[in-house]
């Protein structure tokens, strides 16, 4: 082996070992305030839990809805982002042209639409929990807002 490539290994092994070295060499130690210890707890908090089935019956029960939620807090909650933009071909909330052809086909099409799914719409516009009563009253709320 030559003399060049014999230095060259050389002067990359002792890179390598005075970097190694040098990321071990921290003596220093890292003091926090109470406020900042707090703010790295919460952010490196964990965002739930998972939960087995066969533990589910030790775990609390999620409270029950008082009841069944209005057509107006339904599109607030799920509907607003597409219906109020027109994204992805939605009817928009407030204008009566995009709702005329749709209202023409009958309402119980409507409905299903709603709840099924239509074109770019998927199931109950992704409200999973939204009943189909619910899914109706939105339907009613929206087209109530674009006569």
């Amino acid at each position: 082996m030559s003399q060049l490539k014999k230095a060259g290994i050389a002067a990359v092994a002792l890179t390598l070992v005075l970097g190694i070295s040098g990321c071990s060499s921290e003596k220093e130690e890292l003091n926090l305030t109470a406020q900042q210890e707090k703010e790295m707890s919460e952010r490196l908090a964990p965002a739930g839990e998972v939960v087995l089935e066969k533990d589910v019956a030790t775990v609390a029960p999620v409270a029950a809805a008082s009841g069944p939620r209005s057509g107006e807090d339904v599109f607030n909650k799920s509907c607003t982002a597409c219906h109020s933009t027109g994204a992805a071909g939605a009817p928009k909330v407030g204008v009566a042209a995009d709702w005329t052809a749709r209202v023409d086909q009958g309402m119980e099409t409507l409905y299903a639409n709603a709840i099924n799914g239509v074109r770019g719409m998927p199931p109950k516009g992704l409200c999973m929990d939204c009943s189909d009563d619910e899914m109706k009253a939105t339907v009613d709320y929206m087209l109530e807002q674009s006569k």
